[in-house]
């Protein structure tokens, strides 16, 4: 399958580029930003490390975060994709498993961005890809997230809830989501 282009009214979802790194690294790296994501901003290398790793993943279909772009304004808000939940402290259960990410720069927080470009990765996951269900995990503290995985109709499973040693006490526990293909085909 060609590296797939995804759009909704406002953005477009494309793969991610090497020319996007520069962005990563100055947007996407910030406190604001790092706040929900382990509370700090991370070294250039570590950014670039990362993003290398979601670069090469894509490529291979293993997880996609596309880029968000916002079609008015022609730039870069954001990403959003799947990826393989790989947190040491997460439960057995949980490991493994699909789940669903977004991050965006400050300057696009509170536009409804990260909810719309979120339902269109749900769209192609469960539709083009198949999948049987998705997960999300937030800190309890990050209400925000939490309120859009409501929105988009995911279902809290405090069983699945932990506390993640690489993040703040403030940012614990770890909160656990999933919405079935069956749910979304329901909404």
């Amino acid at each position: 399958m060609a590296d797939p282009v995804l759009t909704t009214e406002r953005l477009i979802l494309r793969p991610p580029e090497a020319g996007d790194l520069p962005f990563v690294q100055a947007q996407m790296n910030t406190p604001a930003v790092m706040r929900f994501l382990g509370g700090t901003p991370r070294s250039e290398d570590e950014v670039a490390a990362s993003f290398q790793v979601d670069l090469e993943a894509f490529a291979s279909g293993d997880h996609r975060r596309w880029t968000v772009w916002s079609k008015d304004r022609d730039c870069r808000v954001g990403g959003c994709g799947l990826f393989r939940v790989y947190t040491e402290a997460a439960p057995d259960a949980l490991k493994g498993e699909h789940e669903i990410g977004w991050t965006l720069a400050e300057p696009f927080w509170g536009r409804g961005y990260a909810t719309e470009a979120a339902r269109e990765v749900l769209v192609f996951d469960f539709g083009e890809q198949g999948l049987a269900h998705i997960y999300s995990q937030t800190s309890e503290s990050n209400q925000p997230s939490t309120r859009m995985m409501q929105e988009l109709g995911f279902t809290h499973l405090p069983q699945l809830g932990y506390v993640d040693p690489l993040y703040p006490p403030r940012d614990n526990p770890t909160t656990v989501w999933r919405l079935t293909g069956e749910e979304w085909e329901a909404l």
